[in-house]
């Protein structure tokens, strides 16, 4: 936590001095970062240089503070990707060609139907409507609806970070026939469900095995954070001459996922170094905090303005509370009408918050410097590591009584490889004209799942939800 501290003032220190200095004296870090992270945010709005800014000094701060160890070896972070430092055959390829038929058109498995067609159309608009989704996130599923060719992604070849990921594309992609690279760590039960799905799916994977006679799902995979260098030059043979996209989906608990967050920031970084026409992709957790437009803060408004009756049951618990239960959204504006969507949760800790702005910092300058990036909010989701937090899985139980929709897994991976595919292919993508302020990366195309145009600011309503959800979870 000290070293996310450090980090974070130094990605403010370029745009606004007061703030650095504030989050540098923070005593009480692990308590008070949310404040500090929605301020950096903030002040990511000030004009289009300032998040370049920000997120070039943070990630400098990164390099200059992390490490990579072995055998007794200490060198800075950036460096493990050094040719030569991986240890020589360590791993071999085997590739995987799948035996099924891909699936030519988007089928969103949503409420116990496949939707496709109009049927999906129909679902994108309502979601619209609801306030569940950006109207250009609706746009780009559509544009896939209507494109399905490029479901395949043809002519590239994509390395997933965290192949294993609930999360991730990896099972969609495969049924629709596309081309992977599989990087997950050395267990067994995750490996032998991705050889599952390789083999009975559309496309083809390359995944790092050992050599030896064990079975393959005992020998593949290979550790991100422990073998670096090796994983970095795995990749580049696996890859050969092909356009390669970098998907990160890696997550562990706490501190090690800062630390996965890192290794996967270095490995993309050489990457688009070493080979020209590389793309990255990552997702954004709907739980953290993005400048919006004038759009969305009105939408907002308008919700807190028409709660008639439940505002009146609800007077006494903001007066009980001074205020805090059933907060207003975007109680502060940014200039032009803008707002910050806060949706940081205190749970989740500074460490996560740390770990998903390395990326976000690393999507804004591979925009900057041109390279094609996709980086869309996911709705929050009921994911293994949900239902394990008996708190934040109280929460989401609750969250259609404010607005909000926690989508089943399934429905989120398709949506959200649907969005992949939509950024490696469209070539319309308004976030990436050169005059797009770069946080239109992040509030382009989001399915933050109503959280930024609820009419409550979302921790103040996460307590009163949480109680409210504590009985259904115990079914879950």
């Amino acid at each position: 936590m000290e070293t996310g501290r450090a980090i974070f003032a130094d990605a403010a220190a370029p745009i606004d001095k007061e703030l650095a200095e504030r989050i540098s004296s923070c005593a009480k870090w692990r308590g008070e970062y949310l404040v500090h992270v929605r301020d950096l945010t903030a002040a990511s709005a000030a004009d289009a240089n300032a998040p370049v800014q920000i997120a070039s000094a943070g990630l400098d701060s990164m390099r200059a503070r992390m490490t990579f160890e072995r055998d007794g070896q200490v060198i800075p972070v950036s460096g493990a990707g050094s040719p030569g430092l991986g240890r020589e055959n360590m791993t071999e390829t085997l590739t995987i060609k799948g035996t099924g038929t891909p699936i030519e058109q988007l089928l969103v498995p949503y409420e116990g139907a496949d939707l496709s067609g109009d049927e999906l159309v129909d679902q994108l608009r309502t979601w619209v409507e609801r306030g569940t989704v950006e109207p250009s996130f609706a746009g780009a599923i559509e544009r896939v609806i209507e494109n399905p060719e490029w479901l395949s992604v043809p002519g590239r070849r994509l390395a997933l970070l965290g192949a294993a990921s609930e999360m991730g594309p990896y099972e969609p992609l495969l049924a629709w026939g596309a081309d992977l690279i599989a990087i997950d760590i050395p267990r067994p039960s995750i490996w032998e469900h991705l050889l599952e799905v390789a083999a009975g799916s559309a496309g083809r994977v390359a995944l790092p095995v050992r050599g030896g006679a064990a079975p393959i799902a005992e020998r593949a995979g290979i550790d991100l954070r422990e073998d670096l260098p090796e994983t970095i030059a795995w990749i580049e043979e696996a890859a050969g001459s092909d356009p390669l996209v970098i998907g990160t989906y890696a997550y562990l608990d706490g501190g090690p996922h800062v630390q996965v967050s890192v290794a996967a920031d270095v490995l993309a970084e050489e990457m688009l170094n070493r080979r020209p026409g590389t793309a990255i992709a990552y997702l954004a957790t709907p739980t953290d905090a993005f400048v919006v437009g004038p759009e969305v803060v009105a939408a907002a408004r308008r919700k807190w303005a028409s709660r008639r009756l439940r505002a009146a049951a609800q007077a006494p618990l903001r007066l009980a509370s001074a205020g805090r239960l059933f907060h207003p959204s975007y109680e502060r504006q940014l200039p032009g009408g803008g707002g910050v969507a806060d949706a940081l949760v205190p749970i989740q800790g500074p460490n996560y918050a740390l770990a998903k702005r390395l990326q976000r910092w690393r999507g804004i300058l591979a925009r900057d410097a041109g390279h094609r990036v996709s980086f869309n909010v996911a709705p929050s989701s009921w994911t293994r590591s949900v239902t394990q937090n008996r708190i934040l899985a109280a929460a989401y139980s609750a969250g259609h009584h404010f607005g909000i929709e926690v989508f089943e897994p399934s429905t989120s991976r398709v949506l959200m490889a649907a969005m992949l595919v939509h950024d490696l292919n469209y070539e319309g993508d308004s976030a990436r004209t050169p005059d797009a302020h770069p946080e239109k990366l992040f509030s382009e195309g989001a399915n933050h799942g109503g959280l930024w145009r609820a009419a409550y600011e979302p921790r103040s309503a996460l307590s009163v939800a949480a109680i409210a959800g504590l009985p259904s979870t115990l079914w879950r």
